[in-house]
């Protein structure tokens, strides 16, 4: 295909190194591949794949369109995603203005200065990354991935490198359990995914079905009441697809670490606390967690 740009000018508050950083962090990730000033991605459309690259120019995010469909809906649908995975049309001042209030965090405003959100855009895909990284570690949790999607996914290629795309739940769904046994999914890992998988097929999940919920608290209860989402779960997939500011996931390791490390609680086991802290950042719960997250990799010194 012929090379098509499209450019969304870039907000105030935005940093797209920031971003693109948080994108890497040193974890093998197989649905994008990121460079020192790139983003590759590639994702299934309603109108076929497409392959784009994401950079900055100037004060605008440039996106390349490099291969598969181009028409004029396809270029709407892929400009649509960048700005939702970037959270690009969020207006961020006044959580800035809360944490330079904060002398515990109001460091953030400068060390992660533009940081946004990053999204995960396709619910199936976050439901099944929150199973897969259910109570192990990261660096495992990617390598689970990477072997469930090279095996079950579509790609597409370009300048002899290999882009893939995750599975569709028509796809997942008919999984043997065995096979991602194999790929050191736990038994009941398995039995997760391929029943969220269903799910989707069968339209007892949806998108659309949750989007429909008047409220946080009864989407929440609709996807808990599915085999293997817990609340933890439930409230990352809200967090990460539909920008539920109250979609804290509360017991992550990796949050409680960096309550204590920032002396918010002294005790992973204060839920008054934590409860406490997060209704100080009532509105901007899923972004101070977000911030939280950041504070626990360092960038190594250039």
């Amino acid at each position: 295909m012929h090379q098509q740009t499209i450019l969304i000018p870039i907000a105030p508050l935005f940093s797209f190194q920031e971003c693109l950083w948080f994108l890497n962090r040193n974890y093998d990730d197989c649905l994008h591949l990121v460079t020192d000033t790139t983003v590759f991605k590639a994702i299934a459309t309603p109108y076929g794949d497409v392959l784009f690259r994401v950079s900055e120019r100037d004060c605008f995010m440039q996106i390349d369109l490099l291969e598969g469909v181009s028409n004029p809906e396809c270029r709407d649908f892929v400009t649509a995603y960048v700005r939702e995975w970037f959270d690009m049309d969020r207006d961020i001042t006044p959580f800035y203005t809360h944490l330079k209030q904060d002398s515990r965090l109001a460091y953030m405003t400068e060390d992660f200065s533009g940081l946004r959100l990053m999204g995960i855009a396709d619910m199936f895909e976050a439901l099944c990354w929150s199973i897969i990284g259910q109570q192990i570690n990261l660096t495992f949790a990617y390598k689970m991935k990477r072997r469930m999607v090279e095996y079950y996914g579509r790609h597409m290629e370009w300048n002899n490198q290999v882009f893939h795309i995750f599975p569709e739940p028509e796809v997942l769904a008919n999984a043997e359990v065995g096979v991602l046994r194999e790929m050191q999914f736990s038994q009941k890992k398995a039995e997760y995914v391929i029943g969220a998988a269903r799910a989707f097929v069968e339209g007892t999940l949806s998108r659309s079905l949750i989007e429909a919920l008047p409220d946080f608290e009864s989407r929440q209860k609709v996807l808990v009441a599915h085999k293997g989402i817990g609340v933890w779960t439930a409230n990352y997939v809200l967090m990460k697809s539909f920008r539920a500011p109250e979609g804290i996931p509360h017991g992550d390791v990796g949050l409680l670490n960096a309550l204590v490390g920032h002396g918010i609680i002294a005790e992973r086991s204060e839920k008054d606390k934590i409860e406490a802290f997060f209704r100080d950042y009532a509105g901007w719960e899923t972004y101070v967690t977000f911030y939280l997250w950041r504070s626990l990799a360092v960038k190594p010194l250039a």
